[in-house]
């Protein structure tokens, strides 16, 4: 789908920062549209791009180094306000006449800022207040027309401003909530300095969206693969809402799903919803596929080929249909490379939106969640009357429980995981409704951000009744965490674990022991396959 922005939007241009999803999502969550772009755009690419104000991201380079990320200087000559975080004061200040400086101590983590004289951007914030420091290198003189707004004991230009070019930059991060007044100084800067409205709003963002999917698809039928996860069901409510029984749903169930999944699929589209739905029983058709296939990225590959096999057949029945809606959302995009800058990611397991079109077979495609962020998606989802239970849904794998299961897939061991895996999910979900419940807040300290059970391919000895058993054990993932790309174990009370235990080792056949993964990511990643 085309992306059309809305009048008012800031750009993010990123110099590689590990905080730059974070940048545009804080600005987003404070209801003004943004995007992420690359550094090295052009100027007059950037302008005919329409935005309101420019973010100049961090980044872990030296701007001195010689394969150190760059910009076009004409940006700073458009008129429009910029703000410049870490790496993106450093650069304007280089870029500006001014000089960065390799300081002999380094500053990473809490430093205590001190304000110096007035300062548009701190405007309303404490004389002394906590921010976030990740630097060594820093501006040790800025540009013509700046002036130094606050100072730390490392860093001699904590921040800088020349408030009549309406250029501002910080060495720290506000964007990160260790500092404590950053979200008061992105409002400054896009409400006080920018002067703009809170229009990104998820009511004004429905009327849009489906305005645009019945522009775009005007008679033409319209095919989904419904996965039943938060994505599809979110694209598949959003785009029925837009065109009716112009849609059809397609539901390949290669028996791999959590218990209850499959029914939930059923019950919320077809009879709440009423989305003309396909079903596709795929279950015997999948376990003879990958009977005795026991390598992580071989299942990936045959579950996902098979399954886009299947779907395909199932387009040609239906007939006559010409676009493909996809669930594709905005990380999706900028992970995959389209829009980062410099390098190249490791591949760490096989991407699942690239869609293998068959000879002869091509749809055109229409993703209108292309620039949403995950959590906007759920927020979507409510909006549009889905059940929490499906928005709120834990975050899922393609290949399903199969490599969640170590070793090759048989009946017996899945029928193990569904049912060792819905206790889990039931204890978790209920630990953290009641944090929500006395917190307010669905992402309070120590809620679990995603929770599930992994099956080893071992058994071990136990002791059942009067009798030994050798039977297998299962592991408890449980993480905490904002966005995947970082998390750590969640740290559970004894008796929730307890009573997790208990519960599997009684009400599950062939299960002797639970085992609790204790290990961050990174060193680990938060699925074991």
């Amino acid at each position: 789908m085309q992306n059309s922005r809305p009048q008012q939007f800031v750009a993010v241009l990123d110099f590689g920062a590990q905080y730059g999803q974070l940048i545009a999502r804080r600005v987003r969550d404070l209801n003004v549209y943004s995007e992420i772009v690359p550094c090295d755009i052009p100027a007059d690419e950037l302008a005919a791009m329409g935005p309101s104000a420019i973010i100049l991201s961090g980044g872990p380079a030296s701007v001195y180094a010689d394969d150190a990320p760059d910009m076009d200087e004409k940006i700073f000559s458009l008129g429009l306000p910029v703000l410049g975080f870490c790496y993106g004061q450093q650069i304007m200040a280089v870029k500006l006449g001014g000089k960065v400086g390799h300081t002999e101590k380094g500053e990473y983590g809490p430093a205590q800022l001190t304000r110096k004289g007035e300062s548009r951007l701190l405007d309303g914030t404490p004389d002394a207040q906590t921010v976030w420091m990740s630097h060594r290198d820093a501006v040790s003189e800025v540009p013509e027309g700046f002036s130094i707004t606050s100072v730390t004991e490392t860093c001699p230009v904590a921040s800088m401003e020349d408030a009549s070019r309406n250029l501002y930059a910080t060495q720290f991060h506000p964007e990160v909530r260790h500092s404590v007044h950053g979200n008061e100084m992105l409002s400054n800067f896009l409400f006080n300095v920018c002067g703009l409205d809170k229009t990104w709003t998820m009511e004004g963002i429905i009327d849009e969206k489906v305005a645009e999917i019945r522009a775009e698809v005007g008679s033409r039928k319209v095919i989904l693969a419904l996965s039943g996860g938060v994505d599809s069901s979110v694209v598949a409510a959003l785009v029925h809402r837009a065109i009716g029984d112009q849609l059809t749903c397609v539901f390949v169930n290669h028996g791999m799903l959590r218990k209850g999944e499959p029914e939930m699929v059923e019950e919320v589209f077809r009879d709440q919803f009423n989305v003309p739905l396909v079903h596709v029983h795929a279950e015997e058709r999948y376990a003879k596929l990958l009977s005795g296939v026991t390598d992580p990225e071989q299942k990936r590959r045959l579950i996902g080929s098979e399954f886009w096999k299947v779907f395909f057949d199932e387009a040609q029945k239906i007939g006559g249909v010409e676009m493909l809606a996809q669930g594709t959302i905005y990380p999706d995009i900028i992970e995959s490379g389209a829009r980062k800058t410099g390098g190249k990611a490791s591949t760490i397991k096989s991407h699942h939106n690239l869609i293998p079109f068959p000879d002869g077979v091509h749809f055109d495609l229409i993703e209108p969640l292309d620039h949403f962020f995950k959590d906007e998606v759920r927020e979507l989802g409510i909006a549009l009357g889905l059940p929490a239970k499906m928005v709120w849904r834990q975050p899922f794998p393609g290949p399903g429980l199969a490599i969640r299961i170590i070793g090759d897939v048989t009946p017996e061991k899945l029928e193990i995981l569904k049912n060792a895996d819905a206790i889990v999910r039931e204890e978790l979900d209920a630990y953290n409704q009641d944090l929500f419940e006395k917190t307010g807040d669905r992402n309070s300290e120590h809620s679990c951000w995603q929770y599930f059970a992994v099956l080893p391919d071992i058994k071990s000895v136990g002791v059942m009744g009067d009798e030994r058993t050798y039977q297998r054990p299962v592991i408890v993932r449980a993480v905490e965490s904002s966005d995947a790309m970082t998390a750590d174990w969640a740290k559970l009370p004894y008796e929730v674990l307890g009573r997790i235990s208990s519960r599997i080792v009684d009400e599950v056949e062939g299960i002797n022991r639970v085992v609790y993964d204790v290990t961050p990511k990174p060193p680990a990643t938060i699925e074991w396959e």
